[in-house]
């Protein structure tokens, strides 16, 4: 009976959803039939309409899997379904309550203990859109006025753990528990610090936070957006669906290397080059670079047509020191000092010139303007610049370098060097955001575009003009330019996403940072300077740190940036990893590093005999042995193979898999730092000991052991490192 009653309304519910998408859509179409027409009001009306439904109409397409997953019977007697969006039916009656709103908060915080008004709690499990399993939790036996109460069958947060990997993420929101709800619902201003071990659903639980706060603080957050950062490309893959799936579509997702518009950041480099990068002192060697392009020549003549001029060091340094009082970015001063200096020279044009008068001082500038020596001198005594070009210079001319990081070793130097034009690193796009935000706009670059803009506008309306002549269309009703206006306002509408990826100054409401103990000095200078309200969600586990940029604890990271204003929230339940396995990972850090001892979770899921080692004289061969062994039982989930770096390639062309990672594929073959954040079924941990080797720090190790849900193969042909019980097969 419980069963036929909850399809009844799941079917009601769907049917609404099926409406209102379809009314989005007429309405979506209507506005899009109208066309670039009217005055430019009514475009940008239309533009905004059309925006306004095409988000609508996402949203409504992505919670569509699961859409209804709770009810609360409360003592009132009403029944409260709860579900990834507030839906009402035609008649403005509440059908659906937004799992981020207030009333469905007592869905996630109910317990025997302190049920409040909550009498019952039922979970619904759905497929598609049928309903295959029911599960209630009974607070007031007494109070239930149901005849039908299921009390049987598996819970729904044992069977999401139990469930296959397919290479996505999936969402917890029919699944959230109480530790993990305060988290979620937890305050907008301030920094917030998301700790905990390997699968306490430290991930899952800040794409649910970003989610509840655009729900609950739309108004302030929404126009600004919110930035998620993670640690990888194919973990953002793994993720994408997360947010959509709970009603969010505008979210940007990046990583630190993608953080700069217009820098593919492709490069490889040591470990160690790496954390030198990464290092705080890069913010004083990029203000000296910079201000060392700010120079005084020495004193020479300046042939402006025929007159002859003379730049003097005095005019040099007191032109530099107007243009540096306002504290501006280089190129926005630049604009500054060649004012200053063009003033100087044109009173001394005038006591050359006689009879030069005020309304000569016009034509005058130009001449100075055009003069190649006064172009030359200016340039050489205020260099507009870009971010890319000064650090280029740095990298391959070691003369300028020493100029200005005179804190670093000859050696450290040394390991900077590369030719100009080698592809950027991950590391150097927070060097390089440093420098933009230093150097500003150049404002010839500026000139530059907006030339180009006209030119292309003139394009356009020549374009336009000639099609009108030979249609004998307009009939002096349309002219060339109303014509090309309504082809450049038929062009999309960039959504808030967008244009937050194409403007490095853009500054976010809030910022959610996954796997952020990786995170060096730098990275965070350039998140921190998007964030100016410093409202974040900061995720990690210090116990994973493998990048020797990253944190050590977190107060050692953040405490001189935030001065000590962020707060602590720790997950204390590990809903992943088999006991078994997170006991061995737990004694290897402990044996290896025991000064950072790993972040105290309980492990919920007890798997016997989850981890098996296999010592082979062959390591290739016994990772594939392992691999045909797993794929002859398989039926669905995911494996991963987790290998050195400089294997990788070896081994996924031993096991016969694409070296491209596509986590939805049934195999893939990982580094450790390429398995941040993810997880599977099945892992086999190739060589374990060489992974420890080539990091000073347990966490890549410690991350790898981590990733299965199932169990663990441990493939070595060196010895074992301190905390593995082993075994063979």
């Amino acid at each position: 009976m419980a069963h036929e009653l909850e399809q009844a309304y799941l079917d009601a519910v769907y049917a609404r959803l099926d409406e209102l998408r379809a009314h989005t859509r007429t309405r979506l179409t209507a506005v899009r039939r109208t066309g670039a027409t009217g005055s430019h009001q009514n475009r940008s009306e239309r533009d905004a309409f059309a925006t306004l439904y095409e988000d609508r109409l996402a949203q409504l397409n992505a919670v569509e899997e699961r859409l209804v997953f709770g009810r609360l019977n409360l003592r009132s007697g009403e029944r409260r379904y709860v579900g990834r969006l507030g839906l009402s039916d035609a008649e403005h009656i509440p059908i659906l309550t937004d799992w981020r709103a207030p009333a469905a908060r007592a869905f996630y915080q109910a317990t025997a203990a302190h049920p409040g008004e909550v009498v019952l709690r039922r979970h619904l499990q759905t497929k598609d859109r049928r309903v295959v399993g029911i599960e209630d939790d009974v607070f007031d036996l007494d109070a239930v006025s149901d005849t039908d109460v299921v009390l049987s069958g598996e819970g729904a947060l044992l069977a999401a753990l139990n469930a296959q990997r397919t290479g996505r993420m999936s969402d917890i929101v029919a699944t959230i528990q109480a530790e993990q709800d305060a988290v979620i619902r937890s305050d907008l201003d301030g920094v917030l610090i998301v700790e905990g071990g390997p699968g306490t659903g430290k991930t899952a639980v800040a794409l649910h936070r970003a989610a509840y706060l655009l729900y609950a603080h739309r108004e302030r957050i929404e126009r600004s957006g919110v930035l998620v950062v993670g640690p990888s490309r194919v973990f953002l893959r793994y993720i994408e669906k997360v947010l959509p799936s709970l009603g969010e579509t505008g979210v940007v997702a990046t990583t630190i290397g993608d953080l700069l518009p217009g820098i593919e950041a492709t490069g490889v480099e040591t470990p160690q080059v790496a954390e030198l990068k990464g290092r705080e002192i890069w913010s004083r060697i990029i203000a000296s670079a910079v201000k060392a392009r700010q120079r005084v020549l020495p004193e020479q003549d300046l042939v402006v047509g025929s007159v002859r001029l003379r730049l003097l060091a005095s005019d040099v340094r007191q032109a530099q020191e107007r243009a540096r009082r306002g504290r501006a970015p280089h190129n926005v001063a630049r604009v500054a000092f060649v004012r200053h200096m063009l003033n100087a020279l044109v009173r001394q044009y005038a006591e050359k010139v006689p009879g030069v008068g005020e309304e000569d001082r016009a034509d005058i500038i130009d001449d100075l303007r055009n003069s190649r020596d006064v172009r030359v001198a200016l340039n050489l005594c205020w260099m507009p610049l870009t971010a890319t070009g000064l650090l280029e210079d740095l990298y391959a001319k070691p003369h300028r370098l020493a100029e200005v990081a005179g804190r670093l070793t000859p050696a450290e130097r040394a390991s900077l060097y590369r030719e100009r034009g080698a592809p950027w690193t991950p590391s150097d796009v927070p060097i390089l955001d440093e420098a933009a935000e230093r150097l500003g706009e150049d404002d010839e670059a500026e000139r530059a575009r907006s030339q180009s803009e006209l030119a292309q506008r003139e394009s356009e309306v020549a374009y336009a003009r000639e099609m009108l002549a030979q249609s004998g269309h307009g009939g002096g009703m349309v002219d060339a330019e109303m014509v090309a206006d309504r082809f450049a306002g038929s062009g999309p509408r960039l959504s808030t996403a967008d244009q937050a990826l194409n403007d490095r100054a853009w500054t976010y409401g809030h910022i959610v940072v996954d796997e952020a103990q990786e995170l060096s000095a730098m990275a965070w200078r350039a998140l921190l300077r998007r964030n100016p309200t410093r409202s974040m969600t900061v995720v990690g586990d210090v116990s994973q740190t493998s990048s020797l940029a990253g944190a050590t604890s977190w107060e050692a990271m953040l405490d001189r940036p935030l001065r000590g204003r962020h707060r602590k929230a720790t997950l204390t339940v590990n809903y992943r990893t088999p006991s078994t396995v997170m006991a061995a990972a737990r004694r290897m850090v402990e044996a290896v590093d025991p000064a950072h001892p790993p972040t105290p979770v309980t492990s919920a899921r007890n798997v016997p005999e989850a981890v098996v080692t296999i010592e082979t004289d062959s390591i290739v061969e016994g990772t594939v042995a392992a691999v045909q062994r797993e794929r002859s039982i398989a039926d669905g989930g995911r494996l991963a193979v987790i290998v050195p770096a400089d294997l990788r390639e070896e081994i996924a062309q031993a096991v016969g898999v694409s070296g491209a990672v596509n986590l939805t594929d049934e195999v893939v073959v990982l580094d450790p730092g390429g398995s941040k954040g993810l997880e599977f079924d099945v892992v086999i941990l190739v060589e374990p000991a060489r992974i420890l080797a080539d990091a000073r720090r347990p966490g890549d190790l410690y991350v790898a052991m981590t990733r299965p849900t199932q169990r663990l193969h441990v493939v070595h042909s060196q010895p074992l490192p301190p905390g593995f019980e082993e075994s063979s097969t």
